[in-house]
This record gives C-alpha cells, sequence and structure tokens, in this order.
C-alpha cells in the first residue's frame, strides 16, 4: 500500500502510526495512506524561518518573479501527470482544468507582478511625505518581508490551485511557506510538491509539506508569521481565536465557504439571451466540481414572476447532466472527494428539506455511468424551492458543499439584495441583466456584504471567467461567513506577507535606503552624460544639468501648427478673461518635448529607447520670454532578464525629468522610461 509523505526539513518522510486511509472518489478503492504524527513542527517552522527564508530574503522582486515563472512553465510542461491522478478526486476534466491549470496560472500571473516592484528584497511603498519647511527632512515607508513563514491550512476541493494560489503570493513577497492539505486529497498535492522539489527551481526551504491531519500545526507560529486557512467556517474561526494567535497578533486569513447568490435581472425574461446565460450559469455552479466550490451558487435569487420559467429550464438543462465515472465518453459531472462528504451533504440536504421543497433530484434514485453508485462519492444534483426566504430562513444558514441550491423569489430590487445580504457575507454574488442601470443599484446596494460581484450579460459573456472563478489579479475573500479574509488580488496579496514600516531622515538617507532618487537628495552631476553610461555604471541621483532655452511666440506658434493643438489658451489671446492665465501660454507637451531636447544625447551610446512617460504634470504657466532648463536625474534602476540567448543584455532605468524656469521653480515633472544596454551581455 502506498504511503504518500511529507516534505519537511530537506527531506521526505513518513508519519508515525497506521496513518489516515486515502480512497479514489470514483471507485472506492484505497489509493493509500498518509501521516503527519511524530512531526516536530517547531522545528519545522524553525527551519522555513532560518533556511527558506534567508535565501528568499537575498532575492529581488525581480529575480523572484522569474523563479515563479520558470516553475510555472515546467509543471504546465509536465500537467498531464496531475490530470492522470486528478481523476481520483473524482473530478471531470474540466474540474481538473481548473484546479491544475488554473493553479499554475496563478504562478504565471504573480510572476508578471514583478514589474509593479523595485529591483530590490523589499518594496517602496507610495510616495515621499515631506515634513519640514524646508525640505531637510521626510518620510516614507518600506515594505519588508516579514521573517517567518506562511502556514497554509487548505480545503479537500482543489488540491492543486488552493495550493499554488497561495505560495505564489507569500514566495513572492519573500516569504517560505508550510502547506497542509487536506487529509482526504493530499495525494495530488504531494505529487506536485515532489515534481516541485525535484525542478530545483525553489531554494530549499522555501516549500514544505504536511500530509495527514496536521494536528498542532500551528501550535508555534509566532508574531512574524502567517497563517492562512480555507475551509468551513465554524473550524477557521476557532483556529483564528486559539490564545497565542491574538497574543502574538498573528495575521490570520481565513476564506470560508459561504452561501454564494445569484440573481436574476427583472429584464432577463424567457426569450432573452440574459435568461439563457443565467440557467447555463447557475447549472455550471452546481455541477463543476460536483458543487464543491467555496464559490458554488447556493442561492439562486429570481423575479417572483419567474420562478417556474426557471424552474423548468433549469431542470431541463440538469437532465442532460451525466453523472459517473470522467473518463466515460459523455459524463459531465464526477463524484464528491469522499464518502464522507457524501453523509455530511445528505445531513445538510435533509435538514433543508423541513423548511422547503425539492423540485428537481433525488439523493436515493439517480443513475450513474461507468461506476458503481454505492462504491463511490457520487451525489444527484439537488434543487429546492423556497417560496418564503424572509421567514423559511434555514437556507441563508445552512450550505450543503455539494450539487445543492434553491430557488427563491424577489419582488423588487431592494428585495433581492436583501436576500443576497442574509447569507451574511460572501464570497461572491452574481447577477445576470442587460439592465446597466440596475445592474449599478444592485451592486452598489450588495457591494459591503460580498468580495466580488459578477455582473454578467450578453456583451461578456463569450469571455466572462465566470461567477464560481477568482482571478489571481483580484481580491479573493469577502466579509462575515466568507471569513473577512482576502487571497490574491495581484500586488495587494503580495503586500499581506510584508511589514510596512514608516521611515524618516533626510532626502539623501532615504534615497540611498529607499534606491529611489527623493527630491531634496544629492544631485551629483553626471560625467560624461547619463545617455553614455551602461545600466551598471549610472548611479541613483547623479543628474545632467542641460543648457537652457527661451521660449518664444514662435515656438507656441510652430508647435500649435505641428501638433494641430490650437487650444484657446495658447493661440486666443483675446479669450484669456476669466481664466487663470495672464497671456498666451505655452503648450504643456511643447514643454516636454523641448526638455527631451534638451537632456537627450543625440549620439549612439548605451541607451536603447525611451518607451514611455510616467507621473507627467505641469505645475506652471509658461510664458513667452521664460527660460526653461532641466534637472534630469537617474531616479530607479529596474534589471530586466533575456528572453533568450540573442537577446541584449539590458535594465530599465527611470529618469527624473524636473523642468524649472528662470526664477528657479518647477514648471514641470515627468518619469521617463529608458531601456539601457549592460555593459555585461553575458548577465
Amino acid at each position: 500500500m502506498k504511503t504518500y509523505e511529507n516534505y519537511v526539513q530537506g527531506k521526505w518522510i513518513s508519519g508515525d502510526g497506521e496513518g489516515f486511509a486515502l480512497h479514489n472518489a470514483i471507485t472506492g478503492e484505497q489509493l493509500g495512506t498518509c501521516s503527519s504524527e511524530g512531526l516536530d513542527y517547531a522545528a519545522i517552522l524553525d527551519y522555513g524561518r532560518t533556511v527558506g527564508g534567508p535565501a528568499l530574503r537575498k532575492m529581488t522582486f525581480q529575480e523572484r518573479g522569474r523563479m515563479l515563472k520558470a516553475l510555472a512553465l515546467h509543471l504546465i510542461s509536465i500537467k498531464e501527470k496531475f490530470y492522470t491522478l486528478s481523476a481520483a478526486t473524482g473530478a471531470t476534466k474540466i474540474d481538473s482544468w481548473i484546479d491544475i491549470e488554473g493553479g499554475i496560472g496563478n504562478l504565471f500571473a504573480n510572476a508578471s507582478l514583478r514589474r509593479q516592484f523595485p529591483d530590490l528584497p523589499y518594496y517602496v511603498d507610495g510616495s515621499a511625505a515631506p515634513l519640514s519647511k524646508n525640505g531637510t527632512f521626510i518620510g516614507h515607508h518600506i515594505m519588508v518581508p516579514k521573517r517567518g513563514v506562511a502556514v497554509h491550512i487548505n480545503a479537500f476541493n482543489f488540491p492543486i490551485w488552493g495550493m499554488l494560489e497561495k505560495i505564489a503570493v507569500n514566495l513572492m513577497a519573500g516569504v517560505p511557506a508550510v502547506v497542509k492539505p487536506s487529509e482526504y486529497t493530499c495525494y495530488l498535492t504531494e505529487l506536485m510538491v515532489r515534481e516541485i522539489i525535484a525542478s530545483g527551481i525553489l531554494p530549499e526551504g522555501s516549500l514544505q509539506l504536511v500530509c495527514g491531519l496536521g494536528r498542532g500545526i500551528i501550535d508555534h507560529v509566532d508574531l512574524q508569521d502567517v497563517v492562512t486557512f480555507t475551509g468551513s467556517a465554524h473550524t477557521g474561526k476557532k483556529l483564528k481565536g486559539l490564545p497565542h494567535i491574538i497574543e502574538n497578533s498573528v495575521p490570520f486569513n481565513l476564506e470560508a465557504d459561504s452561501l454564494n447568490a445569484c440573481v436574476l435581472g427583472a429584464d432577463a425574461v424567457p426569450g432573452t439571451a440574459e435568461f439563457d446565460l443565467f440557467i447555463k450559469e447557475v447549472q455550471k455552479e452546481i455541477t463543476v466540481k460536483t458543487g464543491q466550490k467555496c464559490t458554488a451558487v447556493r442561492r439562486i435569487i429570481v423575479p417572483e414572476n419567474l420562478v417556474e420559467d426557471v424552474e423548468t429550464a433549469l431542470s431541463k438543462r440538469l437532465d442532460k447532466n451525466v453523472i459517473g465515472d470522467p473518463s466515460v465518453e459523455g459524463v459531465r459531472m464526477g463524484a464528491l472527494a469522499t464518502k464522507t462528504q457524501v453523509d455530511r451533504v445528505r445531513e445538510s440536504v435533509e435538514t433543508l428539506m423541513g423548511s422547503q421543497e425539492v423540485v428537481y433530484g433525488d439523493m436515493d434514485n439517480f443513475e450513474v455511468m461507468g461506476a458503481d453508485k454505492n462504491k463511490g462519492a457520487f451525489f444527484s444534483p439537488i434543487i429546492f424551492r423556497n417560496s418564503d426566504p424572509f421567514n423559511k430562513t434555514d437556507v441563508h444558514n445552512i450550505e450543503a458543499f455539494g450539487p445543492v441550491s434553491t430557488i427563491m423569489p424577489y419582488k423588487d430590487l431592494d428585495e433581492a439584495s436583501r436576500l443576497v445580504e442574509m447569507g451574511r457575507g460572501s464570497l461572491v454574488t452574481s447577477i445576470v441583466t442587460a439592465d446597466n442601470q440596475l445592474a449599478r443599484e444592485f451592486v452598489v446596494n450588495t457591494a459591503h456584504s460580498n468580495g466580488r460581484i459578477l455582473v454578467l450579460n450578453e456583451c461578456c459573456a463569450k469571455e466572462s471567467t465566470g461567477h464560481g472563478s477568482p482571478m489571481p489579479l483580484l481580491t479573493h475573500g469577502g466579509p462575515g461567513r466568507a471569513g473577512g479574509g482576502e487571497e490574491m488580488g495581484g500586488k495587494r496579496g503580495i503586500l499581506h506577507y510584508l511589514q510596512r514600516t514608516a521611515i524618516q531622515g533626510h532626502p539623501e538617507t532615504i534615497t540611498r535606503i529607499t534606491e529611489q532618487f527623493q527630491v531634496g537628495a544629492d544631485m551629483p552631476e553626471a560625467n560624461p552624460h547619463v545617455f553614455r553610461k551602461h545600466f551598471e555604471e549610472l548611479e541613483i541621483g547623479e543628474t545632467v544639468f542641460t543648457h537652457k532655452h527661451t521660449v518664444t511666440t514662435t515656438d507656441i506658434v510652430n508647435f500649435a501648427n505641428v501638433s494641430g493643438d490650437n487650444f484657446y489658451a495658447h493661440m486666443d489671446e483675446t479669450s484669456l478673461d476669466g481664466t487663470i492665465f495672464e497671456e498666451r501660454v505655452a503648450h504643456g507637451y511643447f514643454i516636454l518635448s523641448k526638455a527631451a531636447g534638451l537632456f537627450v544625447e543625440p549620439k549612439k551610446g548605451p541607451v536603447l529607447l525611451n518607451y514611455g512617460i510616467d507621473e507627467c504634470r505641469f505645475t506652471k504657466p509658461v510664458y513667452a520670454g521664460a527660460t526653461i532648463g532641466v534637472r534630469f536625474t537617474v531616479k530607479e534602476k529596474i534589471d530586466q532578464e533575456k528572453r533568450s540567448e540573442d537577446d541584449i543584455a539590458k535594465g530599465i532605468v527611470k529618469f527624473l525629468v524636473d523642468i524649472y524656469d528662470e526664477t528657479g521653480e518647477t514648471v514641470g515633472l515627468a518619469t521617463i522610461l529608458t531601456m539601457v544596454r549592460k555593459l555585461d551581455q553575458n548577465s
């Protein structure tokens, strides 16, 4: 009998005892056992802190991003290994695609976020705050990786996605992880972790795996650690309330199953594209992963005059849903993850039957294709009707974590919003409508009780990722019952694993700490010109002080002719009454263009191209007769990887363009983005 192992402290080991029995959800056959008994969790966490943490913190965000990209490319190249074993969880090919390639997609998405971070091991947050009259004392914020570990306790329904969507974020932040998947489906997580470790892409100690029950895994977490939990609200709140978690202010991200809703807009009547979309979306959310999704639709909220239409259309669509072995052609829905889950869902359904009517499905009488219904963990879709959802409220409190949902009526949009709110906090709610004003009113009135809202109509349907798909660049979480936590969210998710610290000092000191030029810092004159220097040779703060140019009326007229910008403030002195301008004013874009003419070194050199402008501001009117110059300063440097052996080794350099007039006052500011060749073409 196969033993699924733990990867801790740099080696694969089995736990003590007989172990927890793991079964194939389709056939009921035992796959093997797993155990975490006897593991030294204090030592495991310490290993992550002392081995994995330092290795990750030495890497810059750019290096960590490239590491994630390399891992994603490796895993996608061997994805078929995971599909084969994924079927044992009861998953269809579509279910497995969501788990496997959806999870790997999180690695790709987080890797791409490196472009939003500096080429440093830590992050410089926001802009400097002036704290003194003469500018010699400023404040800023930096965010450094926490010096602990991320302990991820995951649910059984997504053994791969659940792990990858979390570790992608903490690894990008520079924090190691200990992953504890559900014991029921840990065999699939174990397979992927074996491939990750064997690849050698991650530094040792940055990822550890605990299979089995994992009892005691958070007993030794401390103030620098982060705990995430995905699963039942009851268990999550119990863990979050442990005394040492509270006493040490350990960040605890709880993402709990919730009673999500899908609302049919009053305009989406039978015969409209939106009505058909609604039926399709609800049916999908009931049957995908056999309804075992924290985002699945549990409450189907429809106009009271459309209840029967929805019931009829949904039943017809579910009639085409073939349950059975996912390897058999034509099967649309597999099994629940375990026999234990069958018992739990049955218990919830029986409770719900006490306050509402079953209008579709039978827990005991349904057909299964290609498998033995009594050996596998199969379950029929069950649809309830609740005609009085404001008084019969079990549906707003009890979740059957399977292919179970309830249709309920509403009279007006206010009632629909109130029904959504009765779930006491959801991960996601959808509304299907072609009426954008209706959509606006609904979103504004229900956003407070949801982590995400999907507005679905014919215009976006073909490309919509759907009700049940959390996206790496958007927040996944929700208030109240849903746990009050946040996962993913793009850059926001990474910041959860960083400690934000305010720093104060002289602009030169803050420049050296942040490695970003701060106004008021030293500006040594560049010699030679910065455009004559390679990426490695450029120093933060070095500055080109350009020649000057006196603006003339001819400049203004000529620029208007070239650009076609004949705005009255530039061309008609008789129209300036009641404006802020005293006379014809130079175009802001002329000032910026002339600045480029002043700061550019025209001869061929290491600068390959200018490719963008950020934070452009025109702060003071420039009239004919004014004389402008430019202070052109190296603001920030970001390394860039070579995409191929033939690619040019280069980096990104941001230059601060400070345009000033004869009084010394700044009239315009911008950040120019350039691509600069490296001296070392092998790097």
